[in-house]
């Protein structure tokens, strides 16, 4: 005999007030119940950036999977993170295995939900962009466009970071590379970080994110970027000025 059989809603909160280092989240109700509110109140739910994807970590498979749903603002090495085990069994998605690696235990149940209406709202939720800022939508689409476009960092020893966009920016998003590539970190090699921002308008975000993604690929992005990663010993060691911090 399952368990009662849950409905699921996946709602994005964008907060009101722009605060530097405010974050938009993915707050998972379960029967109308904000979950996360009942057991972790150490800092909010994932970014829609990293939980809703096609195909992305919510979907259910017959493989169990651990999914992060929440991070402490500190970060999860000082107080923590909520995890949980995401599983298809026949007609049934299970939410189970609650952890959080500052806790001993994590005080909520399985959650069964029905495997065709889960995957509707996973669906529904992914789609869902209503609640961007325009800066967030031509972030999402030149991150999208960027990565579609194979190997043109290549010839530049770089990695794409991540395309970014804050509330407390409003008129600008972020780019990020690794160079020579993530890799590097992991196997304790030389490597930076390059930041770059970009300016964005009101004008339709699918032509300002293809406008600004063909100048991109045009040309080294190290040239325009600045060093945000890495140290100043792998700066020398990679030829770049290592930048000089204003003090407060």
């Amino acid at each position: 005999m399952t368990a009662k059989k849950r409905c699921l809603t996946l709602h994005v909160v964008v907060p009101d007030l722009p605060q530097r280092g405010a974050s938009v989240e993915v707050r998972p109700l379960v029967d109308s119940e904000d979950i996360l509110a009942e057991v972790f109140t150490e800092g909010p739910g994932e970014d829609p950036k990293y939980l809703l994807l096609p195909d992305g970590p919510l979907t259910a498979g017959p493989e169990p999977h651990e999914v992060r749903l929440a991070e402490a603002t500190c970060t999860e090495g000082c107080c923590g993170a909520l995890y949980v085990t995401i599983r298809r069994d026949g007609d049934h998605v299970i939410w189970s295995e609650w952890r959080n690696p500052d806790e001993d235990n994590v005080d909520l149940p399985e959650f069964w939900f029905d495997a065709r209406e889960y995957q509707t709202e996973v669906e529904r939720a992914v789609a869902d962009h209503s609640w961007e800022w325009p800066a967030r939508t031509v972030a999402r689409l030149l991150e999208l466009d960027l990565r579609e476009r194979v190997g043109w960092l290549a010839r530049w020893e770089c990695e794409l970071g991540g395309v970014s966009a804050w509330l407390w920016e409003p008129d600008q998003i972020n780019l990020f590379l690794f160079h020579p590539g993530r890799s590097a970190i992991g196997e304790d090699r030389p490597w930076l970080q390059f930041r770059m921002v970009l300016d964005v308008s009101s004008d339709d975000p699918e032509s300002q994110a293809e406008r600004l993604a063909e100048q991109l690929v045009a040309g080294d992005p190290r040239q325009t970027a600045e060093v945000c990663g890495g140290s100043p010993e792998y700066a020398k060691q990679l030829g770049y000025p290592w930048p000089q911090r204003r003090r407060a």
